[in-house]
């Protein structure tokens, strides 16, 4: 055998060492992020237009299990209470415990303790609200409303059940982290400034595009590496043909 096809051997051999261990670390990345995604992710559909222009009828969201006590304002949660029909539901949270709410100022806006805040996800430029309303949130409750204000069944429409329309933190199941389908309106959601500059700040954006991000690179290394052999055969087989004979 001569020094040629010794490091051709060499050369093929680290190949395809190094082409074994991009599969092996793209199946870990690729695996476990769907596995990371379904520990922390809740798939839903939603079933109406309460929360639109935001999220539509029918659009699929992930979102993140977290607890009652991590939620913060202009939060997209989804919560299940017995007094509004015990069945998953989708609001914002615009109050937490202590917070007035009220509706509206005199250029239509919402008032978080007597701060405005500005709400851009809302449908068309009217008021905040059809309807007036007033509502001091008790202690470890949630206040929530539907960014379709017009169509939303929400807290404004529960104020005389108790409890000024709120529901127990405890109730949430999740944040709203992302919509998912139709691919056209794939984004992550991110509560306004208004919200953050309000006491408490608002809340952090989940790991999703880490995520995704992991399971694209893992592909791209199983498919990499998985390619390496047949064209490194190719490519050698191509060579030796090239090559003259005495």
């Amino acid at each position: 055998m001569g020094d040629r096809e010794r490091d051709d051997d060499g050369h093929g051999r680290a190949g395809r060492v190094l082409s074994g261990l991009a599969v092996a670390v793209g199946c870990v990345l690729f695996l476990g992020s769907f596995a990371w995604a379904a520990f922390l992710y809740r798939p839903f559909t939603v079933p109406t237009d309460s929360m639109a222009p935001t999220i539509g009828r029918g659009d699929r969201i992930l979102a993140q299990r977290i607890q009652g006590g991590e939620v913060r304002r202009g939060d997209i949660v989804v919560f299940e209470d017995r007094v509004w029909g015990n069945s998953p539901m989708i609001k914002r949270v615009v109050g937490i415990g202590g917070d007035t709410i009220e509706c509206c100022d005199r250029q239509g806006r919402l008032t978080i303790n007597g701060q405005a805040v500005d709400e851009p996800y809302l449908r068309g430029p009217g008021p905040a609200s059809p309807s007036g309303f007033s509502a001091t949130v008790p202690p470890d409750r949630l206040f929530l409303l539907g960014d379709h204000r017009t169509a939303s069944v929400d807290s404004r429409t529960h104020m005389t059940d108790g409890g000024q329309g709120t529901v127990p933190r405890s109730a949430v199941r999740a944040r709203v982290d992302a919509t998912a389908w139709p691919l056209s309106d794939w984004g992550m959601f991110e509560p306004p400034g208004s919200f953050a500059a309000l006491p408490g700040g608002t809340s952090r954006p989940g790991p999703l595009p880490l995520i995704v991000t992991c399971a694209v690179v893992g592909a791209v290394l199983i498919l990499g590496g998985a390619a390496y052999g047949p064209l490194a055969r190719r490519l050698a087989g191509r060579g030796k043909a090239e090559v003259p004979h005495g």
